[in-house]
């Protein structure tokens, strides 16, 4: 991860990258390093091994619940908690213990346990990946990137504007991480063309800010659709898993309500960075754009491979977005498609797989993508994926959840509105310090438990939980985005816990804000009673 401190007035040189564009290396790897789910923290103790076994067995002998499958099946949920927090093992490791303990303890048999590695959702993200890697590979988000900047102007506030809208709008089809890994080098670059003027204070304050705007941004940008960061697609799947005839969101009614939060708070997020946690001056740095024209420059004329892995991604999020719903007709309710039967991860499938029909122009002999790039796909994130579908199957087999749910049912009769508030405040503040993938796969099955319990629509918790697991702003561990920027030297820990906090503010507000205003009309959900769907 990289956190490495430095507190520069100047602003650094380039940070050391992995392979850039040009051989689609940046997304894959990048996004196994996504919510830190394969890093293993320096330095480990052995307190950090012994932990998870050590509350396993406490759950054994003084667990929870009559049937003694609860305190197993909670056992199994404090282990996996303990290393998913301090990372005694790569995360992606830790989401294969319910593949064994679930048998062994008698909770699962391991044909019931096996499959929740290969859902439907895991390959709907496979999918995203592999276009991803293709996109990279031709470079075209490069030039997407760069377009934006060419477009907002070269005033300090429009320049961060600028990164902000580039960030957000690539993370909202690739990985957070790869989107920053994919901007670094640019903004490095622009911030090496600024001249240095007052002694390099109003340098380093810019800098800053295209930093943080870049990281948040990407984290922001994921919220908007459902493949854009994995807490998103860990809700959709565990919706389904939980509640089996629940009407999971499409792509379309996701950003009704996404979209607009993640507009909302990205245009707040840059006032406040630019003009209230650094604000920054109104002159002109780069000489009406040459930097950023220079860099546009050296990419040459649009390619072949650009314009055809760019159409894949669009024909893709075309697909996604029109295919339709339980409540929404669209094209796979038409006749040639059995209702039910083909799905987002269909469609994510079908397009990567013509990636490696098409030709590629650039690389003779090849096509746009190629096997080996899928060395980079992030397996990691899948195995997680599973890990926790496999710990939610548990919870519900096990009878825990219905356990935890009738434990929080004290909180019947508290205006749903201030629940969601309170949901999204503890889950923004528990993801500063936890990977917000494996927090949000341990939180959603309970709090599913716990709208059943308190006679409410489980969606009223588990969507806001899902949502504000992407507002954690104030650390560098809170998400691998700001990592690398805190890495790259230009940002210190003051710096960022003093932007966060205003971002972490805004970001429980809106979330609140935004889910209550465009739930019902988006996704149907309606914090009048207990839908037919999740009644026991």
């Amino acid at each position: 991860m990289g956190e490495a401190k430095a507190e520069l007035d100047g602003g650094p040189g380039p940070v050391p990258l992995p392979g850039d564009a040009g051989e689609g290396s940046g997304a894959a790897a990048d996004a196994s390093a996504d919510e830190r789910t394969g890093r293993r923290p320096a330095g480990g103790r052995l307190w950090r091994l012994l932990l998870g076994p050590c509350l396993f067995g406490l759950m054994l002998l003084w667990g929870p619940g009559d049937d003694p499958r609860i305190g197993r099946m909670a056992g199994v949920a404090a282990w996996m908690a303990a290393w998913w927090v301090t990372e005694a093992v790569p995360i992606p490791a830790t989401a294969l213990l319910p593949l064994v303990l679930m048998p062994a303890l008698g909770i699962a048999p391991v044909k019931e346990v096996g499959p929740n590695y290969g859902r439907s959702v895991i390959f709907l993200f496979l999918g995203g990946f592999l276009l991803a890697l293709a996109l990279q590979a031709s470079g075209v988000h490069r030039r997407v990137a760069l377009w934006i900047l060419a477009a907002v102007g070269d005033r300090p506030r429009r320049l961060v504007l600028g990164f902000m809208l580039a960030s957000a709008s690539l993370s909202m089809w690739i990985s957070n991480t790869a989107t920053v890994m994919v901007l670094l080098p640019i903004a490095l670059s622009v911030l090496a063309a600024c001249p240095d003027r007052g002694g390099g204070a109003g340098r380093r304050r810019f800098g800053v800010a295209v930093m943080l705007g870049v990281a948040y941004a990407a984290d922001i940008g994921g919220m908007a659709t459902p493949v854009g960061t994995p807490p998103n697609l860990a809700y959709v799947r565990q919706l389904t898993l939980l509640f089996p005839t629940a009407p999971a969101p499409s792509f379309g009614e996701w950003m009704l309500l996404g979209l607009p939060l993640a507009a909302a708070f990205l245009g707040g997020g840059w006032l406040l960075l630019t003009r209230v946690a650094l604000p920054l001056g109104s002159g002109a740095l780069l000489g009406e754009g040459d930097a950023v024209a220079a860099l546009r420059a050296e990419l040459g004329p649009l390619r072949r491979d650009e314009v055809m892995s760019a159409g894949m991604f669009g024909l893709t999020a075309l697909l996604w977005m029109t295919r339709g719903s339980a409540r929404v007709p669209g094209w796979s309710r038409l006749g040639l498609f059995e209702p039910g039967y083909v799905d987002d991860a269909c469609v994510a499938v079908a397009t990567a797989l013509l990636c490696f029909l098409i030709p590629s122009r650039d690389r003779p002999g090849e096509r746009l993508l190629e096997w080996r790039m899928a060395r980079e796909v992030p397996w990691g994130m899948l195995l997680l994926f599973g890990g926790g579908f496999a710990l939610a199957s548990g919870f519900k087999s096990s009878g825990l959840s219905a356990y935890v749910g009738r434990g929080l049912a004290e909180l019947e009769g508290v205006p749903p509105l201030a629940v969601v508030f309170l949901v999204s405040s503890v889950l923004t503040l528990l993801t500063e310090l936890t990977s917000n993938t494996a927090t949000t796969e341990m939180v959603l099955p309970i709090l599913g438990a716990a709208g059943v319990a308190l006679r409410a629509d489980p969606r009223l918790l588990m969507l806001p939980a899902t949502l504000s697991a992407s507002c954690a702003f104030m650390m560098p561990v809170a998400s691998p985005t700001q990592a690398i920027v805190f890495a790259s030297g230009w940002v210190s820990m003051k710096d960022m816990v003093r932007a966060g906090i205003w971002f972490n503010l805004l970001g429980v507000l809106l979330v609140t804000f935004f889910f209550w205003l465009l739930a019902g009309p988006a996704m149907g959900i309606d914090a009048a009673g207990l839908p037919p769907w999740a009644g026991r």
